[in-house]
């Protein structure tokens, strides 16, 4: 197979492209994030050991940690969907926050037993994250518009929107907060021990996405799509059909995240209720390598920064918003190893 040459890619030195394996990837962003915490004056170990003592210290911590990780694997799964087809979907913040919408609103107005109300609520979720990834999708199979252009525009479309109804149509009219009305008690996604139901539609979502990508053939096709567009064209894959049908799974995933987060957390859908699952959701699909039990595993240990990140800043002074500095530098190294498969050094012509 001939392999596409990248001008920067083939000029990086060879430890970034190495740098892509996950431990070391990890190992990469703690460092660097330590010095970061001594320049501040703080101790890195005391910080870091108060950070997996917030995370992981009681089993309350570890229900935190475990409740965080739901919403961050369905929506890493959505990521991942759309890198394993050859598509950036970066718009999960925007698909999750309809998706979580559409449930409430289903888990208000529809007055069914629990046994229907909450699948009925969950599909909610997913058809309102489908629909807002089926137009980029949509508009780059039909007239090559790329979809992180689409998608970080119907990102913003999506906070403006959701912000306008939740303060107008849709607000509860017993309250001055802009949330909807709480969602009917049989909508509920109850407690199941060490967290909510949620945690069980997240393992779904990682087999279904395995058996998917690995056992159909539209999975396949997806990731014959994703690897060589000329090649699937030349075995009779409808290529511009895939990558819709890439944008519908994986804005369904991200709308099921905001379902589930709806569902078992807040009860009720209010203005900006995602503290950015959408946005992490990016480094954990590249930390997870695009594999569904990757995914999931880098969703537990982001849930774990994310929760352990306020026992740090309680506990040692250091600013929890070093967890956003070692995020941003996974971002930055899975993402050189997600360019370094696509343009393998190799292909540079000299």
């Amino acid at each position: 197979m001939e392999h596409k040459e990248h001008p920067i890619i083939n000029r990086l030195p060879p430890f970034l492209h190495a740098a892509g394996n996950p431990l070391a990837t990890l190992g990469i962003a703690f460092g660097i994030g330590a010095i970061v915490i001594l320049a501040s004056g703080e101790n890195p170990f005391a910080a870091f050991g108060a950070m997996f003592s917030g995370a992981f210290g009681s089993v309350p911590a570890v229900c935190e940690t475990i409740v965080k990780a739901i919403p961050l694997t369905l929506a890493g799964l959505a990521v991942a969907l759309g890198l394993r087809a050859g598509i950036f979907n970066i718009g999960v913040e925007g698909q999750l926050l309809i998706g979580g919408l559409a449930a409430a609103l289903a888990g208000y107005i529809l007055k069914l037993p629990a046994s229907l109300h909450i699948p009925l609520c969950l599909i909610a979720g997913i058809l309102g994250g489908a629909l807002w990834g089926f137009l980029p999708g949509l508009l780059k199979a039909k007239r090559g518009v790329h979809e992180v252009i689409t998608t970080i525009m119907l990102n913003y479309i999506a906070f403006y929107l959701t912000h306008y109804l939740v303060t107008n149509q849709f607000q509860d009219p017993n309250s001055m907060a802009p949330q909807t009305p709480e969602i009917q008690p049989t909508a509920f996604l109850g407690s199941l021990g060490v967290a909510h139901w949620g945690i069980l539609v997240a393992a779904l979502g990682v087999i279904g996405f395995a058996f998917l990508m690995n056992r159909t053939v539209v999975g396949y096709e997806l990731k014959v799509v994703g690897t060589n567009q000329d090649a699937a064209r030349a075995s009779g894959i409808n290529v511009p059909g895939m990558v819709v049908l890439a944008m519908l799974f994986s804005g369904g995933l991200a709308g099921l995240a905001g379902a589930v987060e709806v569902l078992g957390v807040h009860h009720r859908f209010y203005d900006q209720f995602s503290p950015g699952y959408g946005f992490d959701s990016i480094a954990v699909a590249l930390l997870g390598n695009n594999t569904a039990v990757g995914t999931a595993l880098s969703a537990l240990l982001f849930g774990a920064l994310r929760n352990g990140a306020v026992s740090m800043q309680l506990i040692t002074e250091t600013p929890k918003e070093i967890v956003t500095v070692i995020q941003a530098i996974v971002i930055v190294l899975a993402g050189m190893k997600f360019l370094g498969k696509r343009y393998p050094r190799h292909a540079s012509s000299n």
